[in-house]
């Protein structure tokens, strides 16, 4: 049973800057995002205290600061870190809206703690998160979403997040050490190397790039791209996926071919060859990679991750909470163009009378409510489902939500642009890039063929039952 359920207790904060203007400029149009949820599936008290917060954060700083960093992204210093960056990743820490994605297992899992001199108590808040469940992160994910810029100030940010999950269920102490710590503490950054130009890389069985040992160290071979977050100045790690096993070998499945290893970035032979363009946004300082590994040396010790022919298996561990966390961002982002779209339907006066009273404008309002409300359910349960059953009794249903969340958001996206007109294709307002974002979802994280498959193929098990 679903029903819209009143927030009634969660007060809606009072915008000091982000009051949206009626042409939806960048900095106007902070939308609060689920200010109705599905019964059952409501934000803890615990989740909406720190969505209270999260509003207020959004409001009083990101949004007023997304002006900034738009021009930042469009001029010849894009590929530096803007100092706005990290003096709102200083805010949130303060605030206490710092690794909110940490699953609430994290705690038994690290196995690092404050080092001397440092604030034991705060450190070990930073690094832990506040344990929350992933139907309650949901929540929070989404009010992240309004914003494309948003993430990284609450170190919340893909790849990152699924890199530190990796390194926090899968490193060993001293890896831990090593990378998850300035992870966790956000003072470095880090990609995830596994999709190349030359296979259909949908398929991970299809990767040829090679990871050979030779005594003590691997000797890494390969070509990738679409590496997100390698441009990055800040990025200090590539965790990558090679074979370890060459095809053909006897006795060995081809899901067990696969090696994750971890490899420093500034490695001899690691060579980031050119940022990739999505629709035109390099998405400077972060981008995303063509990248080369040539006779990459790295120490066996310092860099497998759970054993030779397990990268399959850490691939799809990792991809589950994060396919979530771009589906309840997108859902964000979503409700931030229906709301722009409906100010600027009430603004804007055609042929005598505003848009809000034109008819097909107002069906257009209507159905992108029902579409994005389908996704937000599916995406919610799909949350809920993991929370309660884990990750493979709920590939069904991650699946759904994404094929179902990047849909919604891009007819809501595409409606509020249409309703926008020409403004609506320009970086005017955040509608252009957030098109642009929605978009490359349908691929990132698995295309939208493999995810209907995964579905259609539970279907028909289902129906021999």
């Amino acid at each position: 049973v679903v029903a819209g359920v009143p927030v009634g207790s969660i007060p809606r904060p009072v915008s000091s800057g982000a009051s949206g203007d009626a042409n939806g400029n960048a900095n106007g149009g902070g939308a609060d995002v689920g200010l109705t949820f599905v019964r059952g599936m409501e934000p803890s008290e615990r989740a909406a205290s720190l969505l209270v917060k999260l509003r207020a954060f959004m409001s009083d700083h990101v949004y007023p600061a997304e002006p900034i960093l738009e021009a930042h992204a469009a001029s010849d210093r894009r590929w530096e870190v803007h100092p706005k960056v990290e003096e709102l990743k200083a805010l949130a820490k303060a605030a206490g809206l710092w690794n909110l994605w940490l699953p609430r297992d994290s705690g038994r899992l690290l196995k690092i703690a404050s080092r001397p001199g440092e604030d034991e108590s705060e450190a070990d808040a930073w690094m832990r998160g506040p344990g929350l469940t992933n139907l309650e992160y949901a929540h929070l994910a989404g009010c992240m979403g309004a914003s494309v810029w948003a993430s990284e100030f609450f170190n919340c940010s893909a790849p990152d997040t699924g890199n530190m999950e990796v390194l926090l269920r899968y490193g060993t102490k001293e890896q831990q050490e090593r990378w998850l710590r300035p992870l966790l503490l956000g003072t470095i950054r880090s990609c995830f190397a596994m999709t190349e130009p030359a296979v259909a890389s949908s398929d991970a069985t299809n990767v040829t790039s090679s990871i050979v040992r030779r005594g003590d160290s691997y000797v890494i071979n390969g070509r990738k791209w679409w590496t997100s977050g390698a441009c990055d100045p800040r990025c200090e790690l590539a965790i990558f996926m090679g074979k370890t096993t060459p095809d053909g070998t006897p006795g060995v499945p081809k899901h067990r071919q696969q090696t994750m290893v971890l490899v420093p970035m500034r490695t001899k032979g690691v060579t980031v060859v050119r940022p990739l363009p999505v629709f035109g946004y390099d998405d400077a300082p972060h981008g995303h990679a063509e990248t080369t590994f040539e006779d990459v040396v790295v120490s066996v010790t310092d860099a497998e991750l759970l054993g030779e022919g397990r990268g399959f298996e850490i691939a799809q561990g990792r991809l589950g909470p994060g396919r979530l966390h771009h589906c309840m961002r997108l859902i964000g982002m979503g409700e931030r163009a229906l709301t722009l779209a409906a100010r600027r339907a009430e603004a804007r006066v055609a042929f005598g009378q505003p848009l809000s009273r034109n008819a097909s404008v107002l069906q257009t309002l209507g159905r992108a409510r029902v579409t994005l409300d389908g996704a937000r359910l599916a995406t919610l349960d799909a949350a809920r489902r993991l929370d309660a059953e884990g990750n493979k009794a709920t590939k069904g249903a991650i699946a759904a939500c994404k094929v179902a969340a990047p849909a919604a958001a891009i007819a809501v996206i595409d409606a509020a642009i249409q309703i926008h007109g020409a403004l609506g294709v320009c970086d005017d307002t955040p509608l252009a890039r957030m098109f642009a974002g929605a978009r490359t979802l349908r691929l990132a994280d698995g295309p939208d063929e493999v995810h209907l498959e995964t579905i259609a193929k539970l279907e028909v098990r289902r129906s021999r039952m």
